[in-house]
């Protein structure tokens, strides 16, 4: 299991990503735009939208930092973009019956943002606020994913 902190901007998370590599010398970077994945028809995003970042990872010296846009439809869920709340801590974990476990035992009191279920970019995916304020995003398999995309562009 991996607990990785995941830093979410709005618009300006390409910036982030060049600064961040630079500043830790990471030697792996991976990142997929909303428009690399495929778009429901009848909720298309726009072209500025689809550009941004929907997730980049960033590996150096045994760490990962992870980095996404947050898109204007996302922030009547999410709430402002805020220097605060833009830090998100993410479990990627390959055991679904552990990352239920974890998600049910951190929604407890807090809000659920996104059930676990299955997206695009995962096989098991979800969010939610804890009790305590704090944003938390589970992930079964979402290196696969971008492994994925990447090939394919």
């Amino acid at each position: 299991m991996a607990v990785i902190t995941y830093l979410n901007f709005e618009g300006n998370a390409e910036e982030a990503i060049h600064f961040y590599t630079l500043a830790f010398q990471a030697d792996r970077v991976k990142k997929v735009r909303f428009g690399d994945i495929p778009q429901n028809p009848e909720f298309p995003l726009p072209e500025q939208e689809q550009a941004m970042i929907m997730e980049s990872s960033l590996e150096f010296a045994g760490g990962r930092l992870m980095i996404s846009d947050v898109l204007p439809s996302m922030k009547s869920t999410m709430g402002e973009v805020v220097k605060g709340n833009n830090v998100i801590i993410s479990i990627v974990i390959d055991d679904k019956d552990a990352l239920k476990q974890y998600f049910d035992q951190l929604s407890d009191g807090g809000h659920v943002i996104m059930p676990l279920g299955k997206v695009p970019w995962s096989s098991c995916f979800g969010m939610l606020v804890d009790p305590f304020g704090i944003v938390w995003k589970f992930n079964s398999d979402a290196d696969k994913f971008l492994d994925q995309v990447l090939a394919g562009s």
